[in-house]
């Protein structure tokens, strides 16, 4: 027979190693675990004693992961996320499902729609905790500290796994007090011609509009006085008669309602925006997570049918 054996003489000490790849810094990781800078230095170093390489290539700046240190924070970030699994699923008769999820997701999209659908799955699953991100910018799921993120767009990262939440066709709106003050445009060539809200995608400050009709595409360049990182602001401008705005129904579907915004060329199609569910590769997903997206998923084919006959 063969005998292993383990050279991390504490396990706990793995905890260290993550909150230091988390925060960046061992400052960062004592202040998360409640202990002195020192401590979670001598622990550091008895770690990298124990296996015989180095975990950080430490610097004035940072701390940054080695080879040796990136794997061994992928199998103890596993191993955690499965010991946390386990103290729920042995309490799930007595208790449900329990536990933090970590969601980041689209601003507007957070403000006009997810807000009530949280709620409401809170209120199913009462032991269920949520720690919500909002922010549209490119966030990678592998490295932060989520367990989920709501996504539109392409997806590009080959490190994560996608789940299709709505297929999301962008409508071109503004408020009647905006077309009162200029012609309605008849065709997206004339979207030059009108002050049009750019928020960004994916980092980058989305310009180029994409219109089809009869199977042709054509490209329209268009510009504005405005520029804005948060999709739910550029919606709010075009509601006050700013401009005219490229988006996702969804988040507008209130305004489209009570006539407070106003599609404008309806004939023609637009380029699919898709929505994601995004979950790491290879991480352990809970039940909790696993449960949280099948929520979403229904509620969105709902409201996606309900856009559809609207």
């Amino acid at each position: 027979m063969i005998h292993f054996q383990i050279m991390i003489e504490n396990i706990g000490d793995l905890r260290v190693l993550v909150q230091t790849a988390r925060t960046g810094s061992l400052t960062g990781a004592a202040a998360v675990l409640g202990i002195t800078p020192a401590a979670a230095s001598a622990t550091l170093k008895r770690l990298e004693t124990q296996l015989g390489v180095r975990l950080f290539e430490r610097s004035t700046r940072a701390m940054r992961l080695t080879g040796p240190g990136q794997t061994l924070l992928e199998y103890a970030s596993r191993a955690f996320d499965l010991v946390a699994e386990g103290e729920a699923q042995a309490t799930a008769d007595r208790m449900g499902l329990v536990g933090l999820v970590r969601l980041a997701a689209p601003s507007d999209l957070a403000r006009t729609t997810l807000l009530p659908w949280m709620d409401e799955f809170m209120q199913l699953h009462p032991g269920v905790e949520l720690a919500l991100s909002v922010g549209d910018r490119t966030l990678d799921v592998v490295r932060d500290e989520v367990d989920l993120a709501l996504r539109y767009g392409k997806l590009l990262d080959s490190r994560v796994v996608a789940r299709r939440l709505m297929h999301a066709l962008p409508v071109l709106v503004a408020a009647p007090s905006y077309l009162a003050k200029h012609a309605t445009p008849r065709t997206p060539q004339e979207l030059t011609e009108h002050n049009c809200l750019v928020y960004d995608r994916g980092g980058k400050p989305y310009r180029t509009w994409r219109f089809a009709r009869d199977g042709q595409w054509t490209e329209v360049r268009v510009n504005g006085d405005r520029i804005v990182d948060d999709a739910s602001l550029a919606r709010q401008w075009a509601i006050a008669g700013a401009g005219i705005l490229l988006k996702t129904p969804i988040e507008q579907r209130e305004e489209l309602a009570d006539g407070r915004l106003v599609r404008l060329l309806t004939e023609w199609e637009t380029e699919s925006y898709p929505l994601h569910a995004l979950l790491p590769s290879g991480r352990f997903v809970p039940a909790r997570v696993r449960t949280f997206v099948d929520f979403l998923t229904t509620k969105f084919e709902a409201a996606s049918a309900e856009l559809a006959r609207g």
